[in-house]
């Protein structure tokens, strides 16, 4: 399925956003409002066990992007997805789009998660030379296409990238040690849009935890721009 017979004809493009027990309150509608607020076009619509559309093969045959927001931890995340690997697989293979923030991060990786990267993810507060040593709310700093930026931050990942990934994949930017932390790249005919912290996080974030607001939906924007185009 080509991605002009996903939007359907006189539609708008489906973009499914995860909300269920893999996610975190807030996380979700951060997410939704993002792509919905975005100059796509997309008819935004939660999927999960307790919402309208239900994560399956059919729902995703019906989509042009996937997204997958922040949550709890990898393991348990995972165990309660690990049943729909195949069919995201499958979706980003056909030429689906995956957007993965924070855990949706973790899980685009494979150990454990849904294989989707040119590598592996691992804790960015266990790399060496990092800023952030523990999993509080709090902000990194990350160099994003080259400019210096401070961005919403809660135990992300950093993105383990072969060495052979070819030219398809991209770094967007980096944490301040250097290793990546947003990465677009090929899976198949299909792409894959990943970030460790949150660019998407609204004001209410950033306020709930005392931290000085930092205003980072342009970076969001890049990412869902970067993981949307052919």
């Amino acid at each position: 399925m080509t991605q002009m017979d996903r939007a359907g004809s006189g539609r708008r493009p489906l973009a499914l956003v995860y909300r269920g027990p893999a996610s975190l309150p807030g996380c979700p509608e951060a997410v939704a409002g993002l792509l919905a607020d975005g100059p796509w076009g997309l008819d935004v619509r939660f999927t999960g066990p307790h919402e309208e559309l239900p994560l399956s093969a059919e729902s995703l045959a019906r989509a042009q992007v996937y997204a997958q927001p922040g949550g709890g931890t990898l393991r348990r995340a995972y165990w309660r997805l690990r049943r729909r690997r195949g069919a995201i697989r499958d979706f980003v293979q056909g030429g689906g789009r995956y957007l993965g923030f924070c855990l949706g991060g973790y899980l685009a990786g494979t150990t454990p998660g849904f294989g989707l990267l040119p590598g592996d993810t691992d804790q960015y507060i266990s790399s060496p030379g990092c800023s952030v040593h523990d999993e509080s709310n709090t902000l990194v700093g990350v160099v994003w296409r080259g400019r210096p930026r401070t961005v919403f931050f809660q135990d992300g990942p950093y993105f383990v990238l072969d060495e052979d990934r070819g030219a398809d994949t991209t770094v967007l930017a980096t944490y301040d040690n250097g290793t990546p932390a947003a990465v677009v790249s090929r899976f198949g005919a299909g792409r894959v849009g990943v970030t460790g912290p949150h660019p998407e996080a609204t004001d209410d974030w950033f306020s709930d935890y005392g931290l000085p607001l930092q205003d980072t939906l342009d970076l969001a924007r890049d990412l869902v721009e970067s993981t949307l185009k052919d």
